[in-house]
Order: structure tokens, then C-alpha cells, then sequence
């Protein structure tokens, strides 16, 4: 009896350390579950037994059932009317043998108010939780019936008292523990166990009136309304955005190219320039208000000032007749020739040279990134 006393108490103390922690893995799963008060219906079945102190309890071990109609009242507090029964089994001794001793059954039923403390939201921090440990606090009547086992050992001198069927009627307190885990929203499956002290004579032997209960089962959930929902709150804040902005700064470009076209001695050709030609076609294409000068010389210490005028009056025309046959509008061209009047190099083989020098203006637009910001008004939650 020892050992099974001390078993049944550190299996419900298991019970007792694991459910939270049950209860605290798998809460996000059912947070949706929140409703009370519940109404339900629970059935269960397992093992009874009278703990008679004095002989082996293993022999006195009988199948029981029990049927519970309740309700949830708020997440800790619940309650429960209880009815289990209905067989049970004692064991009578002999009053000519300290060794002899014989069983007997009968019927019994108890009926019980009790109250269902949720241990878990008592000292968790949440509402709810799938996995709960209830502790169980009642009081009922117990009746027994059905005595006439006892009523034969009495008369074969077994020891038995008040074996009188109409007088089996006792108070019954009860204290337990339920585990119980959700398996969806209306269904939950449990175990429970629980010690019963009866005030008076139960069983018809003298010694023990006291009963323990192991039960399993089902407990279908129903009835009820869904928690309205939180009242949604928002504020108001004013944040800043900062963001790059491309800006555009227009200019007016000045653009100008220079090409020194040098002869030789006596000479005023305009050749193999096609490559250059093609340069000043595109600086005419990327500038507008374009203007080409067109300045042709004599080195002064080639010739005689008649005769260098002339050369340099060649080159000249020759010069601009190349960009006109190239596409260069005439009336852009301005063309002087000075002959060796004018020395623009210093050295003198140099000076026998067409300066062709063309400007123009481009319209260019700057880009760059400039650092703003603005504000924006945003509505967030707050609860």
C-alpha cells in the first residue's frame, strides 16, 4: 500500500511540473481558443479501490466509470457535477483466522459537486492554454447497493459490521488532479485522479472507508461566444523622408578648335587634311552660332613681300574652298591672308601656315544629386 501511495504521488507530481511547460510550447498554436464560459459533457473510465490498509490492494482493484456535466466560468474557475460508479470490491477477515480472509462486491455511486481550479492560468501569464492541470475540490454522497456478498461472509462469521444494505449512504469529500490537453476546439482528452473520504462505513469492514479514483477520458466542449475583439487603437506621427532629387542646371558652353595647316617652300596646296575636315563636321554639328576664321601667312625670310602676299593669299582660298566643298557654309567663313606681314610663330619655317580656327556655343545641361526630404503623416497601431 506504501509503495503504491508513494507511486500515484510523484506520477502526479510529474503531471504537475510538465503541464505548464506543455501548456507554454503550443499556446501560439491555439490562441484562437479563448472563449468562456463553456459548457461540457466529459465521460471516463479506469480503476477504483477501497484501500483497505490491512490486505494487498491488488486483488481489490475494480473497473469504474464516470459521467460529468460542467462549465468553465472564466480561465481559473470551473465546476462540475460528477457521478461515478459502479463496482467495487472488499475484502472481509475471518474471525477464526488472522490469516483468512475472503472478497465480496458490491454496487456503489457517488455523487459530487466539484470545483475545477486551473493551475496553469493561475500562475501562468496567459488566458489560455491547451495543456491544463485542474485541481478538483468536492463534496457529494456516496451509496452503496447490491450488499448480499457481504451479507453471506457475515453470516459465515467474517469480520463485518452494519452489513445492513439500507445504511450504506456516506458523505464524500474529494480531492484530485485533472490533466487535460485540447486536441481541437470542442474535444480534450484527460486523466485524473483522485483520493475520496467517506464519513462512515462504506465498505462494512472497520478498518478503511476511504476510496481512490484513476479515471481517463473525453470532454466534449460546447455553448459559449467568441471573446469580442480588441479595441483597435492608433496614433498619429510626422515622419521624415529623405530622398536624393536629380536637379538640372543649364549653361551655355563655350567650344573652340584649332587646326595649323603648315606648307612648304613655295607651295599652297590643301591635301591630305580629309581626317581634320572631319573634325571640324562634327564640332559644327555639337555647337550652334558657329564661326570658322580662316588666317593664312609667309615665313618673311622666304621670297619678297609681293611674292609672299601671293602665297599667302593662295593657301588662303585654297584653304577655304576645302571646307566649303566639305559642307561648311561660306557665310560662316571669315578668311584674311597677310602675307609675311605678320609672323605668328617665332620660329620662322612655322609662319608659312593657314590657321583655321573654329567657335561656336553649346547649349549643356549640368546634372546632380541633391539631398532632400519630406514629411509624411502615418497612422500606426498602438494596441
Amino acid at each position: 500500500m506504501k509503495t503504491f501511495t508513494k507511486s500515484l504521488a510523484l506520477a502526479f507530481l510529474a503531471l504537475g511540473i510538465t503541464a505548464p511547460a506543455m501548456a507554454q510550447e503550443t499556446d501560439s498554436k491555439w490562441a484562437d481558443r479563448k472563449v468562456f464560459p463553456r459548457m461540457f459533457v466529459g465521460v471516463q473510465g479506469g480503476v477504483q479501490n477501497t484501500l483497505d490498509t490491512d490486505f494487498d490492494n491488488k486483488k481489490t482493484f475494480t473497473p469504474t466509470a464516470a459521467l460529468s456535466l460542467g462549465s468553465y466560468f472564466s480561465p481559473v474557475v470551473g465546476a462540475r457535477l460528477n457521478f461515478n460508479g459502479a463496482w467495487n470490491k472488499g475484502t472481509a477477515l475471518s474471525t477464526f483466522s488472522a490469516d483468512q480472509t475472503a472478497h465480496y462486491n458490491f454496487n456503489y455511486l457517488t455523487t459530487s459537486a466539484d470545483l475545477l481550479v486551473n493551475l496553469c492560468t493561475s500562475f501562468g501569464k496567459k488566458d489560455y492554454y491547451p495543456a491544463n492541470l485542474y485541481f478538483i475540490m468536492g463534496l457529494g454522497l456516496y451509496h452503496s447497493w447490491n450488499n448480499d456478498d457481504a451479507v453471506s461472509l457475515a453470516a459465515q462469521k467474517y469480520r463485518l459490521i452494519d452489513v445492513n444494505e439500507s445504511k450504506r449512504n456516506a458523505f464524500n469529500g474529494r480531492l484530485g488532479l485533472q490533466f487535460a490537453y485540447d486536441v481541437c476546439r470542442d474535444l480534450a482528452v484527460n486523466v485524473e485522479g483522485s483520493y475520496n473520504l467517506h464519513a462512515g462505513q462504506t465498505n462494512t469492514f472497520d478498518k478503511s472507508n476511504d476510496q481512490f479514483v484513476l479515471l481517463a477520458g473525453l470532454a466534449y466542449k460546447f455553448g459559449g461566444k467568441k471573446a469580442a475583439p480588441a479595441r483597435e487603437e492608433y496614433e498619429t506621427r510626422i515622419d521624415t523622408i529623405w530622398y536624393n532629387e536629380a536637379q538640372v542646371t543649364p549653361r551655355v558652353e563655350d567650344g573652340k578648335m584649332s587646326w595649323n595647316v603648315f606648307y612648304e617652300i613655295r607651295e599652297s596646296d590643301f591635301s591630305d587634311t580629309d581626317a581634320q575636315l572631319a573634325k571640324i563636321g562634327a564640332f559644327l554639328k555639337d555647337y550652334r552660332d558657329c564661326k570658322i576664321t580662316v588666317k593664312s601667312y609667309a615665313d618673311v625670310q622666304t621670297g619678297n613681300p609681293r611674292i609672299n602676299m601671293q602665297y599667302s593669299k593662295a593657301r588662303n582660298e585654297k584653304a577655304v574652298k576645302a571646307l566649303v566643298d566639305a559642307g561648311v557654309q561660306r557665310s560662316i567663313i571669315d578668311a584674311t591672308y597677310y602675307g609675311d606681314t605678320v609672323q605668328p610663330f617665332s620660329e620662322n619655317d612655322k609662319n608659312r601656315v593657314s590657321i583655321i580656327v573654329a567657335t561656336g556655343l553649346k547649349d549643356v545641361k549640368d546634372k546632380q544629386s541633391v539631398k532632400k526630404f519630406r514629411t509624411k503623416e502615418v497612422r500606426y497601431r498602438v494596441k
